[in-house]
């Protein structure tokens, strides 16, 4: 005795578009769910069912009023397939036209730079150049510490800290100032803590 297995998905789409394209009628959704059990898909799963066969525009759908139908005809699922159909061989075009350029393109490019003496010295002297260019650079980054703008710019850092130091200290001569006016009988140990 084996228990009966259920439908997969696919086979539920199935059987539910079976529904349709052998009436082809208009129904709610209430009449699919009874319908549904005759065909092998459970009343509970009719739902589900249809509403993935109207999300990949198998089943069109339709509110009127208050009550929402469910339609499709066989004639429009092979009008889907005929329109999918020649936006794939749009594309296919295109893409074999595009294909082609870029072959023509590749053989403009490869013009002019066949491999001959004239072309081997001019990418080596390119080599050496190149070579050149990174070495110098590496010279210049080695000199980079006594670079006028380096230089000048550690001079003004050095000008914006003294005078914040100036200020600071002032601050504190201040500060001093006002803790000894204002305590006077703790000058002795203000005296002591300045020191420390």
């Amino acid at each position: 005795m084996s228990k009966k297995r259920g439908l997969s998905l696919e086979e539920k789409r199935e059987q539910m578009l079976q529904i349709f394209y052998e009436s082809q009628d208009f129904y709610l959704l209430k009449e699919l769910e009874k319908m549904g059990p005759k065909k092998g898909v459970i009343s509970q799963s009719v739902k589900d069912v249809v509403q993935s066969l109207v999300d990949d525009d198998l089943v069109l759908r339709d509110k009127i009023g208050t009550s929402v139908y469910f339609w499709s005809l066989p004639s429009c699922a092979g009008n889907q397939l005929r329109t999918t159909y020649n936006k794939l061989e749009s594309d296919l075009s295109n893409s074999k036209k595009r294909y082609m350029e870029l072959l023509e393109q590749r053989d403009d490019l490869k013009r002019g730079r066949e491999d001959t003496d004239e072309r081997e010295d001019a990418l080596e002297e390119l080599k050496a150049v190149e070579l050149r260019h990174k070495k110098l650079k590496e010279e210049l980054a080695a000199y980079a510490d006594s670079d006028p703008s380096a230089l000048e710019a550690m001079k003004d850092a050095t000008e914006v800290a003294h005078s914040a130091a100036n200020r600071w200290t002032d601050n504190i001569f201040t500060l001093q100032q006002w803790c000894s006016t204002t305590f006077p009988q703790a000058k002795e140990q203000l005296e002591h803590m300045y020191k420390e």
